[in-house]
């Protein structure tokens, strides 16, 4: 492998964003028993250097912001699945209920925007920070679900916004925030101008 393929993969490793590159659809690399790196397609490797280091006035110190994001949104990712989630099976465990009624109930709760599905792989989860402990949608989160829902939110980013902490909310995830009679209108005007501005924000 060139030097610059060397020089390149040792970058992004430094970076802590070498595993990024597949979910970008770039090239990728691996070590060999020698621990010099292998590049699935060496050929691009000048081509992605001059573009990951594209950014900026100063081409040597630059940042791959993309990857930068990316690498942050699969943390967060991880984040999110490591707190409570319900499959079908589990929430009609907890609902009393079938699992083929519960996939029903789910579905149509989901098309009227009153219920948060995740997909992962090839199936949906149920973030658990929505319900309360019959296993049905919390009243006070329904409100902050509907617009954004309705507007179209990436899934993922809608979990994100709901459960983590935010300075609008005094450090306070806003689905937790609405619970608090000072702050609970200030949080659902915040969903409905989040979901009035959504094409903006994820053109």
């Amino acid at each position: 492998m060139s030097t610059d393929g060397e020089r390149l993969a040792t970058w992004l490793e430094d970076l802590g964003l070498a595993d990024a590159l597949a979910e970008a659809g770039l090239p990728t690399f691996t070590r060999d028993s020698s621990g010099r790196a292998v590049w699935s397609e060496p050929d691009r490797v000048p081509e992605l250097d001059r573009a990951l280091r594209g950014q900026g006035s100063e081409p040597e110190h630059a940042v791959p912001v993309a990857l930068v994001l990316l690498a942050r949104q699969a943390r967060l990712r991880t984040e999110l699945l490591e707190s409570p989630w319900f499959t079908y099976e589990t929430l009609a465990e907890v609902r009393g209920a079938s699992v083929d009624a519960t996939r029903y109930a789910v579905h149509k709760a989901a098309q009227t925007h009153r219920l948060l599905v995740v997909p992962v792989d090839e199936r949906v989860v149920v973030p658990a920070f929505q319900l309360g402990s019959d296993g049905e949608v919390r009243p006070e989160v329904a409100p902050l679900l509907e617009p954004l829902l309705a507007a179209g939110m990436d899934p993922w980013r809608a979990w994100a916004w709901l459960t983590q902490p935010a300075a609008l909310t005094l450090g306070q995830a806003p689905e937790k925030a609405v619970t608090d009679p000072e702050m609970a209108d200030l949080v659902r005007h915040a969903a409905l101008r989040l979901a009035e501005h959504l094409p903006d924000v994820e053109s």
